[in-house]
């Protein structure tokens, strides 16, 4: 208030006594604001869904990233349509974008869209879900361990069902080969645990979820009907999960423990309830910035490593009662 009313009477002063300026003052406010920053290009980014807050929470990740470093960027979902995610691309090429960042919703059938992305000059990235398929040239791949949270996930089952062992069923997303890597690595443990001659844990069937909640639901449904002393569901994320337990409950066997995977609040809230036994968690957020981080050397012409995995970090009870964030 004081720097202004000086500012006042510095103006008064001026026009008094015929200055053509006013006295300045050290008040920082009455700079003049600056300039925009100049933007350097635009970060087109095709996410498996939008429906599933994990990518969400990646695309909002690359926005915000993005813009601290003078790019724009565009976020669509590819509604895990490999076709409507190939004319995505398509429109970022005749755009002219900076970078392309994918989580294919096929990894084998995206491969053309890719070559035209390459045949364009346009850097290609990956984020969550790999390419690594023959014939394309994508820069680097950011995504969880997935293989190894697999193996995490395993372990937590075999902790989980304990001594006794019992039948599992897998709820699977088949079209996504970050889903394939998870359920690798959980058969690998599984099948190492039944080998040291423990309590087996027999997979009695691996159904299709679509990583969603209304799919999950059905997938539990079945897999109960067919195995009714089921004792444990491994989920290949959070609404998948989610759905197999609203199953259970309808069935009245919530005795029936589940793993997921994500780390999604939904989920989280799921394990302090009790609801979830466990879920290697992702860092999508970590996802979001290093892709941006990707880009930006890669603009400056550094040799990137081909493949960024980010570890999962096994989240149960204990953690999700010290979770400030959780309810």
């Amino acid at each position: 208030m004081e720097h202004r009313i000086l500012a006042l009477l510095a103006c008064t002063l001026a026009l008094l006594t015929g200055c053509d300026k006013p006295t300045t003052t050290s008040n920082p406010s009455s700079a003049a604001p600056a300039a925009a920053a100049k933007v350097k290009g635009t970060i087109g980014v095709s996410l498996l869904t939008l429906d599933n807050p994990f990518f969400k929470v990646i695309g909002d990740n690359i926005t915000g990233e993005g813009k601290k470093h003078g790019y724009e960027t565009i976020v669509v979902s590819g509604d895990k349509d490999v076709a409507k995610q190939g004319n995505q691309i398509k429109d970022f090429i005749v755009k002219k974008v900076s970078a392309i960042v994918l989580s294919p919703c096929d990894s084998k059938s995206i491969i053309p869209v890719i070559q035209e992305a390459n045949a364009a000059g346009i850097p290609v990235f990956t984020v969550d879900i790999p390419c690594n398929e023959p014939g394309v040239k994508i820069v680097t791949q950011i995504a969880t361990d997935n293989y190894g949270g697999g193996k995490e996930a395993a372990k937590a089952m075999i902790e989980a069902l304990g001594e006794a062992g019992g039948k599992v069923a897998v709820l699977h997303f088949k079209q996504a080969e970050s889903c394939i890597l998870r359920v690798k690595g959980f058969r690998e443990v599984i099948d190492a645990h039944n080998a040291s001659g423990k309590a087996k844990i027999e997979i009695v069937t691996e159904l299709e979820s679509g990583g969603a909640k209304d799919m999950g639901y059905k997938a539990a449904e079945d897999a109960l009907q067919a195995h009714a002393d089921l004792r444990g569901v491994f989920a290949i994320n959070d609404p998948a999960a989610l759905g197999a337990r609203a199953a259970l409950e309808k069935a009245g066997k919530t005795q029936v423990l589940i793993i997921g995977f994500d780390g999604q609040p939904e989920g989280k809230q799921a394990i302090k309830d009790g609801k979830i036994y466990a879920d290697p968690i992702q860092f999508p957020d970590k996802m979001g910035v290093q892709i941006v981080e990707s880009i930006l050397r890669h603009s400056k012409g550094e040799t990137l490593p081909p493949q960024v995995l980010i570890p999962t970090s096994l989240y149960r009870k204990a953690d999700a009662q010290k979770d400030p964030e959780l309810k």
